[in-house]
């Protein structure tokens, strides 16, 4: 056989099994038998299930810490933590998609469910409760809801239990105005020896200022001997008259002044100066109206010194220093300071201060003989420092201690 002849035989050979593979496709292409040419599903992977993981888990998790959930694959692209109560937990999910977590603390004593979708609309769901607290700690606030006070009124946060995380405290602290006021927060211990922070403003408020406190404690923990607060709280408050309440020592006289101008100038009698006796100086801020109450020389130190009613009572410190009426004294106002610290006055001059004056007002003391300033917590005595003293004391600046 030639050469030539055995070459077009092994072509035709080939040519022949390229038309059967070609029938073959032709006949899949078709619609024929879907056994014979595989289900194109069932060859694909199948997704697998989306899975999660919480950072707290159980019925006795631990509370005060912010709630992770971690997704094993993908993206996540919703995470919800509920208390069943209408609450849920603000949270943000990491630039990588993989975990959420919450702005805020898990709160002591709350059961959570915790809803998970990732971005192939798969979801997923987990539930945890935190163990409750073995110790409450809780907030005294003033000023209360809705009231009008004066231009020196402080925000006043006084705490039940000691707070050693002054810092995480205050970070949950916030305080809005109207007009963008300028403020810090301060800690110091109160009168009664308990922790307290206030805010004031760098200045006197202005008049008509709108103040909203927001207090998101809710799951924090105060530390060691303090424990964890359980609620969130919070007070608004507007800011009445610019007046202001100028005492001199010198001139026994009390003058009214709003707005800046002198409204009334009334004569005074203040305290003996020299020893107990003698009136506190500086600013200080009007705390309450009390109207009638019993003065008692013994409560404050000064033994049988008084026991009497007295009207038209104003505090201005915890010590025991108020403006009020001092019928007694008729003889030595504008003359002698001759009381007991207090700043006496004429029944009618009282009555009418009582009536004007506003819980929040400056009281402003100067002049010769009185016994300093008080303690900052003997009521509202911020004002008496300068105001970088006064943001120092924030546990947010580095200069504040803790403890």
């Amino acid at each position: 056989m030639s050469r030539t002849r055995r070459f077009a035989r092994r072509r035709h050979t080939v040519l022949a099994g390229t038309a059967v593979l070609m029938a073959a496709a032709l006949t899949a292409c078709g619609g024929g038998d879907a056994k014979e040419g595989g289900d194109a599903k069932g060859d694909q992977k199948k997704k697998s299930e989306m899975a999660i993981s919480v950072n707290l888990t159980g019925d006795q998790a631990k509370p005060g810490e912010p709630v992770t959930v971690t997704l094993a694959e993908g993206k996540l692209s919703l995470v919800k933590v509920s208390d069943g109560k209408g609450g849920e937990l603000p949270g943000k999910i990491a630039d990588d998609g993989r975990t959420w977590t919450s702005e805020r603390n898990a709160a002591p004593g709350t059961q959570y469910k915790v809803d998970a979708q990732n971005t192939d609309s798969q979801s997923a769901t987990a539930q945890f409760k935190t163990a409750a607290a073995d110790k409450v700690n809780k907030v005294t606030i003033v000023p209360g809801k809705g009231s009008t006070m004066g231009v020196g009124q402080p925000v006043s946060l006084v705490f039940d239990n000691p707070v050693k995380n002054k810092a995480e405290v205050e970070k949950r602290l916030k305080v809005t105005t109207s007009n963008n006021t300028e403020g810090s927060w301060g800690w110091f211990k109160d009168y009664t020896g308990n922790d307290r922070v206030d805010w004031r403003p760098k200045d006197y408020w202005k008049s008509g200022t709108a103040v909203k406190v927001e207090m998101s404690l809710n799951g924090v923990d105060s530390g060691p001997g303090g424990g964890y607060f359980v609620r969130d709280y919070d007070t608004d408050f507007t800011i009445g008259k610019d007046r202001r309440l100028q005492v001199d020592l010198d001139s026994k006289k009390l003058d009214v002044v709003e707005d800046g101008q002198t409204v009334k100038s009334i004569p005074v009698s203040a305290g003996t100066p020299g020893g107990k006796k003698a009136s506190w100086s500086g600013k200080m801020v009007l705390m309450t109206k009390e109207g009638t109450i019993r003065m008692d020389s013994q409560t404050v130190g000064l033994g049988d010194s008084y026991d009497k009613m007295v009207d038209y009572s104003m505090r201005v410190t915890w010590s025991g220093m108020y403006i009020h009426a001092a019928p007694w004294n008729a003889g030595k106002f504008g003359r002698e300071n001759a009381s007991s610290g207090c700043v006496g006055m004429s029944d009618s001059d009282a009555k009418w201060l009582f009536g004007t004056a506003q819980v929040g007002d400056p009281v402003e003391v100067t002049g010769g003989g009185s016994k300093g300033k008080a303690d900052i917590g003997n009521g509202y005595g911020q004002w008496n420092l300068s105001w970088d003293e006064w943001k120092a004391k924030s546990a947010l600046s580095g200069a504040a201690q803790n403890g």
